[in-house]
């Protein structure tokens, strides 16, 4: 029976209480239906391209359009993220309260059980036997253990399927530094992340449909909001368009 989240004072109470004696990072995500899986968009489609086809035509197009060519194809899968193309890549945050507000955002999702998942991102790299004697090592995608997961290298070896793993990335827009933002990344095998897991990696969290609104409310007093996590010219507009009648 997973544990239900009706307020941020419950939120609050469940990191005392579970990690209270886990001393290494945790990360979080919000999902706005209680029954979706720890899937990134590329592995939820039912007739997916590879995504080195769609890393070619992202390219083909988006070339004229940034100041700064990505340095690579994680980069550019980055920006293909950004953007709302299906990547390999999940969004995770390094706030329960960015998570929450992720869960709950949409007043069309109201009729819905929300989920917050939590993560200890250096025990999921375990099951990929990424562990070092050094405490709290999460890969960037910058390190060796991050290369058999570039899109290259699975072209070239799909046959092999591994496990998916946490990685940081250089925080290079202001979304992903104002939502703290990590990643998991998956290989090959299209099992949601939690099925590569005992309760010791992850962890999931009800919040019921009708604290939802409340919690929001909560979340809008300790300004967690739109244009907090996305700090952009059209967040402005809709934070000023909320309060005019």
């Amino acid at each position: 029976m997973s544990k239900t989240i009706n307020s941020i004072s419950d939120l609050i109470e469940i990191l005392k209480t579970d990690f209270e004696d886990f001393s290494e990072d945790i990360w979080f995500r919000g999902q706005s239906d209680f029954d979706w899986k720890l899937s990134p968009g590329l592995m939820r489609l039912s007739e997916a391209p590879s995504e080195g086809t769609l890393l070619t035509r992202f390219k083909q197009s988006a070339g004229m359009l940034i100041n700064a060519s990505p340095k690579d194809d994680f980069d550019w899968l980055f920006l293909m993220q950004h953007y709302g193309v299906p990547t390999r890549l999940l969004d995770w945050t390094e706030s329960p309260l960015t998570a929450l507000y992720f869960a709950v955002i949409g007043e069309e999702n109201d009729d819905k059980d929300a989920a917050l998942w939590s993560l200890k991102p250096t025990e999921l790299n375990k099951i990929a036997n990424i562990s070092t004697n050094e405490k709290n090592f999460i890969p960037s995608f910058d390190d060796d253990e991050l290369k058999m997961y570039s899109v290259e290298k699975l072209s070239s070896n799909p046959r092999n399927k591994l496990a998916p793993i946490a990685t940081i990335a250089t925080r290079n827009s202001p979304r992903i530094q104002a939502q703290l933002g990590v990643f998991t990344i998956h290989h090959l095998d299209n099992k949601a992340v939690e099925e590569f897991c005992s309760n010791e990696e992850v962890c999931k969290y009800k919040v019921p449909a009708d604290s939802r609104q409340n919690i929001r409310k909560e979340l809008e007093l300790l300004s967690i909001n739109k244009f907090t996590l996305f700090p952009e010219l059209s967040s402005i507009g809709e934070t000023l368009k909320k309060g005019l009648k």
